[in-house]
């Protein structure tokens, strides 16, 4: 496995100790699968072959140039601590302008918020957050490694960085009961798709980025009612999905979804919602939908003859997610993790609409600037985002 220096981000003025975090999160990591040093090695080896051969297949089924030239970002096989410090460094760089921006708004209630127990304890509760992901995801594009953190350096190269988080990878392999090759090559091709989507749109990651931004900075500036969010959201989510007579499961994961077709459970980030709030939600959410599902799509697009088991693997694997312990789905439920994945059917269907009627070329239009993303209403009615790009012409 590899460790690269994906050290925390630091400033003077967080609310959070990020030290702290990362340390807390290595520390409470479930141990992985035993592998020997010649199985490590091996492991490895055969996920950055996957890496290195799904990227020409990615190329052939997006029809993006972008993929025959990745050298700006790495990629790297890694372990649950080394994940964990990545994510912590990825946060406290994302959040850092939110913090500076709360810092000149409310000084004085960003003071109180620098002092006391309160870093330590959100240091704490992110470490524990990260522990708990940490063994659930196989691979993760990191594009916001390459923006300059707290310090004001950044912490990886300028393309960002795609992690293989190896022990996840095997354990779900062996749990299975799949071909090696074949799982690693077809979880390849989904984060391989991330890390071109980001070569083929070199202003996507900034854009991102001020998105969140505003989103949190927003968030920070109503802090003052979250005891009495936070008490309610609780409430709802002790009554359990038998409280939500619409609630289903369906599709790829599970996801708990209200009357309205929309899910019922949108995590810790429904706490802070008001309208100005929920606007700013639906374009972070129909970004990442567009990136997840049109992942899921080219993953899909996938047959026999390149995976030879991907059948068997996708059927599953799908039955996997949808046989999880009560405590893991009530966890997923309450960080919002079951919403994300509505998240990727939505964005999956998406695609393959405006793939359908735009074509590959036609739809990859999507990449070429801001103005073309789709909103969270043309996520979910695709219909609309294929009208508008074709009055363009």
């Amino acid at each position: 496995m590899e460790s690269t220096p994906v050290k925390p981000a630091t400033s003077a003025v967080s609310p959070v100790d990020w030290e702290l975090a990362a340390g807390t999160a290595a520390r409470l990591c479930a141990a992985g699968p035993r592998f020997t040093p010649h199985q490590a090695e091996r492991e490895a080896a055969g996920l950055r072959h996957a890496a290195e051969v799904s990227v020409d297949h990615v190329h052939r089924i997006t029809r993006l140039e972008a993929a025959r030239d990745l050298r700006a970002s790495e990629v790297l096989v890694v372990d649950r601590p080394t994940w964990t410090r990545a994510n912590v460094q990825a946060f406290s760089t994302l959040l850092a302008p939110a913090f500076e921006y709360v810092q000149q708004a409310r000084p004085d209630e960003y003071a109180r918020a620098t002092s006391g127990f309160g870093t330590t304890a959100t240091a704490l509760e992110a470490g524990a957050v990260l522990a708990f992901l940490s063994s659930k995801v196989l691979g993760q594009y990191e594009p916001f490694c390459a923006l300059p953190g707290p310090d004001g350096s950044p912490a990886g190269p300028e393309g960002g960085r795609l992690l293989l988080v190896a022990p996840n990878i095997a354990e779900v392999r062996v749990e299975l009961n799949v071909d090696p090759e074949d799982f690693r090559l077809w979880v390849c091709l989904h984060e391989q798709t991330h890390r071109v989507q980001f070569a083929a749109a070199p202003w996507l990651r900034d854009h991102l980025q001020a998105n969140l931004t505003e989103l949190v900075s927003g968030m920070f500036d109503k802090a003052d009612t979250l005891p009495e969010r936070l008490s309610a959201r609780v409430r709802a989510l002790l009554k359990g999905p038998e409280a939500d007579p619409g609630s289903v499961e369906q599709g790829r994961g599970s996801a708990e979804l209200g009357t309205d077709g929309r899910p019922a459970s949108m995590g810790l980030v429904e706490l802070f919602q008001d309208p100005e709030d929920k606007e700013r939600l639906a374009r972070v959410n129909a970004m990442m939908s567009l990136l997840e599902g049109h992942a899921n799509v080219v993953m899909d697009a996938i047959d026999s003859s390149v995976v030879p088991t991907v059948k068997t693997i996708r059927q599953r694997f799908d039955h996997r997610t949808s046989t999880r312990s009560s405590l893991d789905r009530w966890i997923r439920r309450f960080m919002g993790m079951d919403a994300k994945m509505q998240q990727y059917r939505e964005g999956q269907r998406f695609v393959k609409r405006a793939v359908r009627d735009l074509g590959m070329d036609g739809f990859n239009v999507v990449w070429e600037g801001p103005e073309n993303l789709p909103s969270e209403q043309e996520i979910q009615h695709p219909e609309q985002w294929v009208a508008r790009i074709r009055g363009r012409d």
